[in-house]
């Protein structure tokens, strides 16, 4: 490492940190000052970007996770995130589109729009005309803009892994009508896997390695017209589709019958009881979109994030179990989704509930995992 970049790391650093202390506080205009500061002392604005706003919002995810910051301070930290890249945007000034147009969104019911953002400056930065659709956007309305603006290419992003069935028929959708498909995100897996999985044309692990596929250009849809069950033969036996569909019930059957194995909840408060109700949904989901990707490890994943997580706020992780084998019982009949829970719950028992019951999931001190619903 030369000394030039040596000073340009630490120079890093001490913007990301300074960035940080401003977000922490929920201080704006510090934030906002930090960033002109940082262009104004020669850090290239996608350095700024990537590696000091981007760096910020990955450490509000950790901190969240470790219980050190709470919901409203993780949601304030974002806000002045987006607000920062606004400013970000208008001082590094305009820049032409001559490398192509390319739609950036993100998945139907995918929130965590900061990494689809960062990924739109990038490419603005970089040449490239970009339309910038923002969170949650449903597949039929990225279709029709995809025909009244004919771009190049979709960046898809999605955090949430409970969001691949709906990403599997957006890109489907998008690659239908003739426009190739670039996805990134937590949840297409640290290797991209389901990535390949899905059939998207191309994954980036990052905002800089997607730009430089998309300089590159990706090919046309070599498969325009597949179905999901031609990528994923196993959905012919429905246990995703059933499950699916029985969510609701198998909740309230699940709270239901978890008093009789945890006694401690017949003293649970209405919040502490729709906390319990919301984390079992989790759980149901996390098993549907395991059961829909064929991927056991993706449901061990989120169970040992939950482990963790829970963990942070003293919650026991044995009271994981009692939910798993009640689930089981429920899909006695689904031979997917019972060896899923039986294995899950084999790896997690051993670890007795304390005497006294597990504290309240999701309790009255902390958030439960309904706030995010994702690894961070």
């Amino acid at each position: 490492m030369t000394a030039g970049q040596d000073t340009g790391r630490t120079a890093t650093a001490r913007y990301t940190d300074l960035l940080w202390d401003a977000v922490l506080r929920g201080d704006e205009y510090t934030a906002v000052d930090v960033v002109v500061d940082a262009l104004r002392d020669g850090i290239e604005a996608e350095a700024v970007l990537l590696e000091v706003i981007g760096a910020v919002q990955r450490r509000v995810g950790r901190e969240w996770a470790a219980n050190r910051i709470s919901v409203a301070q993780e949601h304030a930290a974002t806000a002045i995130n987006e607000r920062v890249i606004s400013t970000l945007s208008l001082t590094s000034g305009r820049h032409t589109g001559g490398r192509g147009r390319v739609t950036v969104a993100c998945v139907d019911g995918e929130w965590h729009a900061l990494p689809a953002r960062l990924l739109a400056e990038v490419l603005r930065l970089r040449g490239f005309t970009v339309d910038y659709l923002g969170a949650q956007v449903p597949a039929a309305h990225l279709i029709s803009h995809l025909h009244r603006t004919g771009p190049d290419a979709v960046a898809l992003s999605s955090s949430i892994a409970t969001r691949l069935p709906t990403a599997h028929a957006t890109i489907s959708a998008c690659q239908a009508a003739g426009v190739p498909v670039i996805v990134g995100g937590g949840a297409f897996g640290p290797d991209g896997r389901y990535a390949r999985l899905l059939g998207a044309d191309a994954w980036a692990p990052d905002a800089r390695s997607a730009a430089d596929a998309l300089a590159a250009g990706l090919p046309a849809p070599s498969h325009p017209h597949a179905q999901p069950m031609d990528d994923l033969p196993h959905l012919s036996d429905q246990e995703y589709t059933l499950v699916t569909r029985s969510t609701p019930r198998l909740v309230a059957r699940v709270v239901e019958r978890l008093a009789e194995r945890v006694p401690a909840m017949s003293g649970y408060d209405d919040e502490q009881l729709r906390h319990t109700a919301e984390d079992v949904r989790h759980i149901v989901d996390f098993l549907a979109v395991s059961l829909y990707t064929g991927d056991a490890e993706l449901f061990e994943q989120f169970l040992g994030w939950t482990t963790d997580v829970l963990a942070a706020r003293s919650v026991p992780p044995a009271v994981i179990v009692p939910a798993l084998d009640l689930l089981a019982e429920e899909l006695r009949d689904f031979t997917r989704a019972s060896e899923l829970l039986r294995d899950a719950s084999a790896a997690r028992s051993g670890t007795p509930v304390p005497a006294g019951g597990p504290a309240p999931a999701g309790g009255t001190d902390s958030a439960s995992l309904h706030e995010t619903g994702r690894p961070a």
